[in-house]
């Protein structure tokens, strides 16, 4: 079991950096996760079967993405607390999440224009200027503009956290997150079915990603500030913009998109809760009213004036997939001390980058197979499920090994000769000069 490190309540940003020790169950549940999501994308080549019978009952693409999101609450947080720094934070999210997104995107780009893919949302050529700076914020998907990968829409809603978080930890008040994702699931709950889709972005939409662009580089430098004035600002734009584009112009509606935040929030109490910083018992009672306000939330229909937003609930197939996620999570957090299956550990290492190439395979596999592949006799559709399962599993390795693992050292490397600490959360501005 990995050692437990309690963070002083008064920990400077610039405290030397740690390396956590990896979490064997984390990883397993990563893994699962990653390969579930393989699964749901697969069903409509090869398993259009199962995907009749099962879909009505259980969403496995969001069972999948909802571990993910248990699992970066619990891990993140603590990742920006152990640094003690926002620039080294906002650094190594760079060096972890933007090298392998641009080799996802690089080869959309690709496979679409040697039309052996399903080919880019059409909707991303009206404006490609606009496009392109959304995705690079990665809030694509609140921000109007199609994902060039379907799977990138999770990363806007990981953005969003990472700003909340950071916000929280810039304004100190950081082991606020049991109250946070209660607030969340709350408001999911009772304001989710009131709220519009998509407002900002059918009104302005080059606008709206030109702003939430400016505004997002310019609160997180603003938070990087040595004056306490400059940094409570940039709490506020971050935290503004951040909660503006969740209850207002997400794709996916605001019940779905607070449900997610909240659970996010939920898994870094968890932690919280596990490592003696939060209040045992309030905080216990708190955490678990979150996925049933989430249930609650997801069977709710949203309101006629809900403008833009889809006129039916979730559904109980969304619904029973959240329920398993957390089932999912809490098992993998009890069996923590247990031997984890070597394979899902593995998975779960490379799991980034089978995330984001998944997607690709399949559609590869697709065009491989002669596009109908609803068509061929099961035997052969098994075939091609080999097929696809050990190229995304070699795709991903490769991935992982030789643009994830050397980004990650050369974010380490640029990091580590920054020495100059910054201001603590709160702190008094250093006199010029200092």
């Amino acid at each position: 079991m990995p050692t437990k490190t309690l963070i002083p309540s008064d920990t400077t940003i610039g405290a030397p950096q740690e390396r956590a020790p990896r979490m064997g169950w984390l990883d397993a549940l990563r893994g699962l996760a990653a390969m579930v999501v393989v699964f749901e994308h697969s069903l409509d080549v090869l398993l259009p079967e199962v995907r009749s019978a099962a879909s009505p009952w259980f969403d496995f693409g969001r069972y999948g993405v909802f571990v993910f999101f248990l699992v970066s609450g619990y891990v993140v947080p603590f990742s920006l607390q152990r640094r003690g720094s926002v620039r080294h934070f906002w650094a190594g999210r760079f060096f972890r999440l933007y090298p392998a997104w641009a080799v996802s995107l690089g080869l959309a780009l690709l496979l679409g224009a040697a039309g052996v893919s399903y080919g880019l949302p059409a909707a991303l050529g009206d404006r490609p200027w606009a496009s392109g700076l959304a995705h690079l914020t990665m809030l694509q998907d609140l921000l109007g503009v199609p994902n060039a990968v379907n799977v990138l829409w999770t990363l806007s809603y990981e953005m969003v956290f990472y700003l909340l978080i950071t916000a929280m930890f810039v304004a100190g008040v950081h082991r606020a997150s049991d109250r946070v994702a209660l607030g969340f699931g709350v408001g999911a709950a009772i304001l989710g079915v009131a709220l519009p889709s998509g407002l900002l972005a059918s009104r302005w939409p080059g606008g709206t990603v030109v702003a939430a662009a400016l505004l997002l580089a310019g609160g997180i430098a603003a938070m990087l500030s040595r004056r306490r004035a400059v940094r409570r600002a940039g709490v506020v734009v971050v935290a503004a913009l951040a909660l503006t584009l969740l209850v207002l112009n997400s794709r996916i509606g605001a019940i779905e998109s607070l449900c997610i935040i909240a659970t996010m929030f939920a898994g870094t109490a968890v932690r919280g809760i596990q490592e003696g910083r939060l209040r045992r018992w309030p905080a216990v009672a708190m955490v678990a009213v979150v996925p049933a306000l989430t249930l609650v939330a997801g069977m709710r229909t949203p309101t006629s004036w809900a403008l833009h937003a889809n006129p039916n609930p979730l559904g109980p197939d969304w619904s029973i997939a959240v329920a398993a996620a957390w089932l999912t999570f809490l098992a993998g957090l009890a069996l923590r001390h247990r031997r984890m299956p070597r394979f899902l550990v593995w998975s779960g290492m490379v799991s980034y980058s089978l995330y984001l190439l998944h997607p690709l395979v399949v559609q590869l596999v697709w065009y491989a197979a002669g596009r109908e592949t609803w068509d061929l006799p099961v035997p052969v559709r098994a075939g091609w499920g080999v097929v696809l399962v050990a190229a995304v599993l070699v795709s991903a390795a490769l991935t992982h090994r030789y643009v994830e693992r050397p980004a990650q050292r050369l974010g380490r490397r640029l990091t580590a000769r920054r020495t100059a600490p910054e201001p603590a959360p709160g702190a008094a501005p250093q006199p010029a000069g200092s």
